[in-house]
């Protein structure tokens, strides 16, 4: 798995949530068509005239996820950037979306204008398979780990290995392409010798 499958995965998918804030900051969320997908980039469009456009305008960060049939989960959060030569990117994204030109014939596509999401952060999670498989990749950006890790305060009871839902734990180690981030060895260590990464 790397950065570019993940991100052909949602444009597999297609019609995936994006999330924004608005002007109050509340959350917002709809589905939008992952356009293109090239050179670990991921393209999308919309009008000027809807408040995704605004919102995008104002705060240039969109939080992104997909599901497929196999149950194979991207999710992509990072800054957006709006595209130079906007009649070039739209004409592109029409030609490689061809239904686009029955919902915008015409000259009424250069309505819509054109994004790339090229930073950020993106994780796969597949929930298909057993055990369940996570990993994380930076796109063109430095992250920070996530997770939970067991420290030298551990007195190796066993009580967070024999409750792990994935049994994940060996050796008093989490690995963490298999963990679930669930939280339970946290809640359950009588020590407090397991710590969290997660945001």
């Amino acid at each position: 798995m790397n950065v570019s499958t993940c991100l052909n995965i949602l444009r597999e998918i297609k019609d995936v949530a994006f999330a924004t804030v608005d002007e109050n900051n509340q959350p917002q969320v709809r589905i939008i068509d992952v356009m293109l997908v090239e050179d670990n980039k991921l393209y999308f469009c919309t009008a000027r005239g809807k408040d995704f456009y605004k919102q995008l305008k104002n705060h240039p960060y969109v939080a992104i996820i997909g599901m497929n049939k196999e149950y194979q989960m991207v999710r992509l959060n990072g800054l957006v950037k709006r595209l130079e030569k906007q009649k070039y990117w739209i004409d592109r994204i029409f030609k490689h979306n061809s239904l686009m030109n029955y919902v915008y014939p015409n000259e009424s596509r250069y309505i819509l204008e054109a994004f790339c999401l090229e930073e950020g952060e993106l994780e796969f999670f597949d929930l298909g398979k057993e055990p369940i498989y996570r990993e994380s990749f930076s796109v063109n950006k430095e992250i920070k780990p996530k997770g939970f890790i067991i420290s030298n305060q551990c007195i190796q009871c066993g009580l967070y290995q024999k409750n792990c839902p994935q049994q994940c734990i060996s050796n008093y180690q989490i690995q963490q392409e298999r963990c679930l981030y669930c939280g339970l060895c946290y809640e359950k260590c009588p020590v407090q010798a397991i710590e969290s990464k997660v945001l």
